[in-house]
């Protein structure tokens, strides 16, 4: 089964808090017949939005195509939080990379977040962006390691913003018995993410992006122009941006041997009212140190937000309810009996070194995926830079493109079988504590 349709209905968006608390627009027409344009980008979520947006901006003619609609994907279904850096420490980038790339790296991401404040503040107060994202730490040895986190960034890349938080610092915030301490990043935040993806395509299309829902790629024949062909319609476009991330079919390669999808999945509980404060004291989003991360937050009607990862197929689980609310209350024991209102999943990518894949993809190709849990901020950056190298200005694609992803061994065809091997092994060492 195409894997654009395997959890979903066509341009139908899951029944998710995301969307019943949205002002949804009508579904925009889908390509019919041969366009022309600059550029064509295939996906219409935080990538896609921002590339189009950029260089519509620069005044270049651009199409998006998306197969259902746009924020559809994970854009619109993810945790919300918007963490700083990337997936992996800017230690662990130093030593692979060295300190001057390293440097170039932290700039970048931290533009990310910028970015994403400025255009929510601008375009997007709906999305409600808020400060703050804590990461908690199952035991002593893991809060220490986050505390010496936190002082490398404060000491080398004036990064002041992270605070350490013992055992009882941690649970004044999080009212949760598991966690041994942590740390608290107020540099860091979260928002609404299906308000803030409809508002970037509403800001691309501000500035002359031309969007196609339920517009499918099925082919892209590479040249100059490249042919971009739907069941409906074609598009000859001068430059090609790839951004359907986990979502993506199997059109190109190159991308599918380095980014593997994986799903994840969100409950909303009922309104808790003032039981809410028994859980988060601060408005605030959480993550911790599982490898099978737990993510949560509140919403702005008090309801909470919970997040993770447990599913070892591409395709969703039949029973997606019991184990994420198992997962929920095993953090927060007072929660046990409260009504779910919403349950549901989503699919992101991850690569094999769990950061982007920037890479060009044929001579007037270009892709953005794998940000593997670190997408709100990163792939509207993404997008951006992506744009400046279509633009001619390729300097800082450049430097996200020196980020060395090695493909999955086997490519694209034994890539979920692995995903199952690696997912129950990590699951085990999670339940086990080691």
């Amino acid at each position: 089964m195409n894997p654009l349709y395997r959890n979903d209905r066509p341009g139908q968006f899951p029944r998710s808090w995301y969307a019943a608390s949205t002002d949804i627009p009508p579904e925009r027409p889908p390509l019919h017949g041969a366009t022309t344009a600059d550029v064509c980008v295939i996906g219409a979520g935080y990538t896609g939005l921002s590339a189009a947006r950029h260089l519509a901006a620069r005044g270049m003619d651009v199409v998006v195509l998306d197969a259902h609609r746009a924020g559809f994907g994970a854009s619109g279904r993810n945790g919300g939080q918007v963490g700083t850096g990337f997936n992996i420490s800017q230690q662990r980038l130093e030593a692979k990379y060295g300190g001057a790339l390293a440097k170039d790296l932290w700039l970048l991401a931290e533009e990310a977040k910028q970015d994403l404040r400025d255009f929510c503040t601008a375009h997007a107060p709906d999305a409600r962006y808020m400060p703050g994202v804590a990461h908690g730490c199952y035991s002593k040895a893991e809060a220490a390691e986050e505390t010496a986190i936190a002082e490398h960034l404060a000491t080398h890349y004036n990064y002041p913003h992270i605070s350490s938080l013992d055992k009882d610092g941690f649970a004044d915030i999080v009212k949760s018995p598991r966690y041994q301490g942590g740390t608290l990043d107020m540099g860091a935040g979260h928002l609404h993410p299906l308000r803030y993806a409809l508002a970037l395509a509403r800001a691309a299309e501000a500035a002359g992006a031309r969007i196609y829902d339920r517009s499918e790629v099925h082919d892209v024949a590479p040249g100059d122009p490249s042919e971009i062909r739907t069941n409906r319609g074609r598009v000859h476009a001068s430059h090609v941006i790839f951004a359907g991330n986990g979502y993506l079919p199997h059109i190109n390669r190159p991308i599918a041997a380095k980014v593997m999808p994986i799903n994840s999945f969100i409950c909303a509980t009922a309104p808790l009212g003032d039981k809410a404060a028994e859980i988060l004291t601060r408005d605030i989003a959480v993550a911790d140190s599982k490898f099978v991360v737990n993510y949560f937050r509140l919403s702005e009607d008090h309801r909470l937000l919970f997040g993770g990862r447990e599913s070892y197929t591409i395709a969703f689980p039949k029973d997606i309810q019991t184990a994420l609310i198992n997962r929920m209350t095993g953090l927060f024991p007072q929660l046990d009996g409260v009504k779910v209102d919403y349950v549901w999943g989503g699919t992101l990518a991850i690569t094999m070194s769990r950061l982007p894949a920037i890479q060009r993809v044929g001579p007037n190709m270009v892709s953005g995926a794998g940000f593997s849990g670190h997408g709100v901020a990163l792939s509207g950056l993404a997008g951006k830079v992506m744009a400046e190298a279509v633009a001619g200005q390729a300097g800082r694609f450049d430097t996200l493109n020196a980020l060395q992803i090695p493909n999955f061994p086997g490519g694209a065809a034994f890539r979920g079988p692995l995903l199952t091997l690696a997912m129950t092994w990590y699951a085990l060492r999670d339940r086990l504590g080691i």
